[in-house]
Order: structure tokens, then sequence, then C-alpha cells
């Protein structure tokens, strides 16, 4: 399973892609405002870092203004992966955009069907929105698994990129399910390594450890 990074923190992405935690980042004109940054110039940075696809989203809302902003989001590194809406324009323009070789990312997707229709697109990536769905009393996780078993049925190359991830029981269950990636704040992944029974075995540990008064250095 594939780690991307959702944010637009470099130090933060930084943090991770040196322990191999980042194989990708996804960010959103939300993160953009939330990092500060101009949006060229901080996408320009992460992915000269990140040696995977690095997501950008354009504005626009209308095929023609669509392809034009991709294009020159395309045009800042090899590996940024368009973002654009699941509309029936983010559709034409994804369509137009991964037949000239850029990747996309076809983002805001809460159904099976709109899956469908990506993947028939060409979509590099679909990105089902897991928290927003239980936001609304709705299982996110079961729309990834029926996503997963209808691209298997057909052999849809498009990757399956579970996102609107909230918790490290997301993580897993992405994982259980075949998630092809999660992409996640960097603070959900860092919890994953948490776990109670670690806390209490190294206490004890390290407790047995300080009676032998002995160092290793």
């Amino acid at each position: 399973m594939k780690f991307f990074i959702d944010t637009a923190e470099v130090d933060a992405i930084a943090e991770l892609h040196a322990l191999g935690m980042a194989d990708g980042v996804t960010t959103n004109p939300s993160l953009i405002m939330k990092s500060g940054r101009d949006i060229l110039e901080v996408t320009k940075e992460i992915a000269a870092m990140i040696d995977g696809p690095v997501s950008a989203e354009v504005i626009a809302t209308e095929a023609g203004a669509m392809i034009e902003e991709g294009r020159k989001l395309a045009a800042i590194a090899p590996n940024i992966a368009v973002k654009v809406p699941l509309t029936w324009d983010g559709l034409k323009a994804c369509k137009a955009l991964t037949s000239e070789g850029n990747l996309v990312n076809v983002t805001l997707c809460f159904s099976v069907n709109q899956a469908i229709l990506a993947a028939k697109a060409g979509a590099t990536f679909v990105s089902p929105f897991i928290g927003r769905l239980d936001d609304i009393n709705l299982d996110g996780m079961e729309l990834i698994a029926d996503i997963r078993t209808v691209y298997d049925n057909y052999g849809f190359e498009t990757q399956i990129l579970a996102a609107s991830i909230r918790s490290v029981n997301h993580m897993a269950e992405a994982g259980r399910i075949g998630a092809d990636v999660v992409t996640a704040p960097p603070n959900v992944i860092k919890a994953m390594v948490n776990h109670p029974l670690t806390d209490k075995g190294l206490a004890a540990f390290l407790s047995d450890w300080e009676k032998t008064g002995q160092k290793i250095l």
C-alpha cells in the first residue's frame, strides 16, 4: 500500500520522506491556503523533493479552462498529477490531459458509478472520500470495497486512492480492503506507530534494565 501525504507543509513531507513513508503527496486549495504559500512555488518544491506523484488541483470548473490550468500545473514537473473534480467537465478534462500523457487524479468521488466513469476516462487515480461519507452516516470503507470489486472485475488500471482519511482505523481498513494508495495527514500516519502494549512493554524493559546497573554506551 502506497502512502501519499495529504499536506502542503514542506517540513512535514520532508520528515516522512526521510523515513520512506512518502510515496507521493496530495494537495488541494484548502491545504495550499493553510500553508500560506504560492501554489506554483510550493508545488514545485514538493515535486522536487518527492519521486512519486504530487497532486495539484485545478480551480476552474469548465472543461476547457481545467485543461489549460492542468497543462500549466503539469509543466511544473513530470511527477505532477493534475487533480480534477468528478464532474462531467472534470471527466472531459481528465480524458484530454491523460491523452497528452499527464497523470490525472479525479477527486471528490462518492459513488461506484463515479469511479467507473473516472476509470473509463483514463484517470490515473480516483479519490473516494471516506471521512466525508462517514460524516453523513454512510460507510466510506464500503465504497472502497465496492470500487475494488468493480475495478478487479473488469481490469481497470485506475488506482484507488483512499482520501479523507481521519484515523488509524481508516488506514488499516483501507489496507485490508485493498486500496492501492492512502493519502493521509502527517499526524495520522505518525499515529499508526502508537499502541498501549508497546508503551507498556517498553516501560517494563527499561525498568528491568535500570535494575541491572549496566550501560551500552
